[in-house]
């Protein structure tokens, strides 16, 4: 095996060692080869084993434990290896909160899956969206940094992983310097063949970069406004790449956390890699953040069937690439193959591979778990169950997610309704030149599949207790409210309409209802027994709301609303019109999960009746020449027709999509 790397800071003076000190190793001859395997995890989202929280059960389709079983395996296969994290690593579950929320960590502690990843023995990270989602005072804590930010006063270093973390294009406000290194320089010995085929030890120096997001300012406002700011990813590498190959980096490897996006380049783009990868100097590039898998021949993503991008083989631009889908499911792994020319380590491009692997083996087998990644957080997990089982109050009819894309909203309306019930307290008590407007709320549906059949809010009649609670809102958002007028409510409606195709009714072949690639929490819903409205899918993106009323009466362009949401939305997340943060009325300090949870436990019991009974929307009725189906889990039609919609039939048990998905059909006509 190879020995362990040590590494350098790439602003630091003074180098900074990670593991044991690399022996001493002859500099390589022109000829020499290796191969280096680039090993990567992204979007774990704090899922350290395979337990779904919030069903309170084992689940062996995701969880770091089985991707450790990959990172061994690899690690056999190759000599030499490089594991690196993409971020969105430590907020997604319920464990994540109850360490960042309920039982904070102490200085002293190191955060659940960062004890996994050094035991794993990563060798570096880039940071993630959802790293600043519980604040810069814990991201600075539990990353062993000391931020030096508006906000933070940290005293010491607190413990935290023992890799470095990069992050090149997001900088402190009071310093003007990045908030992390930028990049790190790893010295990395390899095993080695020389021009004669003998083996011999060869050192590589392994430059990593990470890139967040710049749309990080818009979603997590509250916690960033005035005290970071971002660069263009673009900008980032072109001022850092040239310094890192100056500082004698032998490869740089982007770790940056997004997806493509060929759209005309601007220094806020959220997926700016397809412009990445034509940066001069970079040789490879880690990515995430969509939750997709690349390479893959089969991709329908449009991401993925850009010009300049081959899906099948793992290139963009000719730049060696891969996305290791989320959850841990699939570890990416890219073949560096190297050839030293006398001077440094070039990329052999012709001869390097690119794939993700997969933790799943078959229709419902999986690789075995890894069991010391549990034995590392037995503690935190057991204390997490037991903190998600406090009782809050019950139901009487089961709350699910399955077919909120066609009008079930039995998972949404109890959220509509605890936000609107706190706006209206919220406004009596402090903003009463505000009483007289009508209080609406909007929600969506967090889970849609897009992880397979598991992954949707499934809540069972009887009791309730926080688990389900974090089960119907996934994110620790905080409550916030606009004002809007009638014409940018419209606005907010037909943006969120865009979740659907456009249906041609005269078309004979089957129409796919939903377009994946407007996300499910984009969709916001209202469950307002004051507005109606009707969505018409024939109609292009932009002219599909009608009939928008509000108490039996159209609702006029300049009438004025309150609306309820969350700090992602109304701060400008998902780019709806005219939500960038200047029409927030109310920026509350509690969250929209705690907000419901309260009101639960005044409610005591749930009825269909008085909580999920008031559909604000319906599709327009037309009548179609095939059929317009969609995907969900298998076997759910019975909740589809408890929810009334009786339009809905199950067409197949699976839908052909390798996923374990149902496609189901609906008959607009209905």
């Amino acid at each position: 095996m190879a020995l362990r790397s040590t590494c350098k800071y790439g602003i630091a003076l003074v180098p900074v060692l990670f593991s044991v000190p690399v022996l001493a190793a002859q500099a390589p001859k022109a000829g020499t080869t290796a191969t280096l395997a680039v090993l990567e995890t992204t979007d774990l989202h704090s899922n350290v084993v395979g337990y779904d929280y919030y069903k309170l059960a084992v689940e062996p389709s995701h969880g770091l434990d089985r991707t450790a079983t990959l990172i061994h395996q690899a690690r056999k296969e190759f000599p030499n290896t490089l594991l690196l994290d993409n971020g969105d690593t430590i907020q997604g579950t319920a464990l994540a909160d109850y360490q960042a929320q309920v039982k904070r960590l102490g200085c002293d502690e190191t955060l659940g899956i960062y004890k996994i990843m050094n035991g794993l023995k990563f060798d570096g990270a880039g940071i993630g969206n959802h790293e600043f989602n519980y604040g810069l005072a814990y991201l600075s804590q539990v990353t062993g940094n000391r931020f030096q930010v508006k906000g933070v006063d940290q005293p010491k270093k607190c413990a935290g992983p023992a890799f470095p973390m990069v992050l090149a294009n997001v900088y402190s406000a009071r310093t003007k310097k990045p908030l992390f290194m930028p990049y790190a320089i790893i010295d990395k010995q390899v095993e080695a063949l020389d021009a004669r085929g003998k083996p011999v030890k060869a050192v590589v120096r392994v430059g990593i970069i990470g890139f967040a997001p710049p749309t990080i300012m818009e979603w997590d406002k509250r916690w960033l406004e005035g005290r970071v700011y971002t660069t263009g990813v673009v900008e980032a590498a072109q001022k850092y790449v040239p310094e890192m190959r100056k500082k004698g980096a032998d490869l740089v490897i982007a770790i940056s956390h997004g997806g493509l996006d060929a759209a005309p380049y601007t220094p806020a783009m959220e997926n700016a890699n397809w412009y990445l990868a034509k940066v001069e100097g970079i040789d490879a590039m880690l990515l995430g953040h969509s939750h997709q898998l690349f390479p893959s021949k089969d991709s329908t993503a449009p991401q993925f069937n850009l010009p300049g991008v081959d899906k099948a083989t793992g290139l963009v631009h000719g730049v060696p690439t891969v996305m290791a889908n989320l959850w841990g499911k699939h570890l990416g792994v890219i073949g560096l193959h190297l050839k030293h020319d006398g001077k440094r380590w070039m990329v052999e491009r012709d001869k390097t591979s690119v794939e993700a692997r997969a933790a799943q083996t078959g229709a419902k087998s999986y690789v075995d778990a890894d069991p010391a990644v549990m034995a590392l957080v037995k503690e935190e997990h057991e204390a997490t169950i037991r903190y998600v089982k406090t009782p809050v109050g019950s139901t009487e009819f089961r709350m699910s997610s399955y077919f909120a894309d066609v009008g079930d909203i039995s998972a949404l309306q109890v959220i509509n309704q605890a936000q609107t019930d706190y706006v209206l307290k919220y406004v009596a008590a402090n903003l009463p030149h505000y009483k007289d407007l009508p209080v609406l709320s909007m929600t969506a549906p967090f889970k849609s599949g897009i992880a397979g059949p598991a992954d949707y809010t499934d809540v069972k009649a009887g009791d309730l207790a926080l688990n389900n609670a974090a089960d119907l809102y996934l994110y620790p958002n905080a409550l916030y409210a606009v004002k809007v007028n009638g014409a940018q409510l419209k606005a907010w409606l037909e943006k969120a309409a865009q979740r659907f195709n456009t249906i041609d009714p005269a078309k004979t072949e089957p129409q796919q209802l939903v377009n994946l690639a407007v996300a499910s929490y984009n969709f916001d819903t209202l469950t307002s027994p004051e507005v109606a409205y009707e969505i018409d899918v024939t109609r292009a993106p932009g002219e599909r709301i009608r009939n928008l009323v509000w108490r039996g009466k159209p609702v006029a362009p300049g009438q004025e609303f309150l609306v309820a949401t969350n700090n992602y939305r109304a701060s400008g997340g998902g780019h709806f019109p005219g939500l960038d943060g200047s029409k927030t009325v109310i920026a509350s300090p509690d969250n929209n999960r705690d907000v419901m949870i309260a009101y639960v436990r005044e409610a005591k019991h749930l009825t269909r009746v008085a909580n999920a009974a008031t559909r604000s929307w319906r599709f327009v009725q037309v009548k179609t020449a095939g059929p317009v189906v969609f995907s969900s889990a298998p076997g759910m039609l019975d909740l589809a027709h408890e929810a009334g919609l009786h339009n809905v039939s199950q067409v197949v048990a699976d839908d052909g999509r390798g996923k374990g998905m149902a496609l189901y059909a609906i008959d607009l006509a209905k």
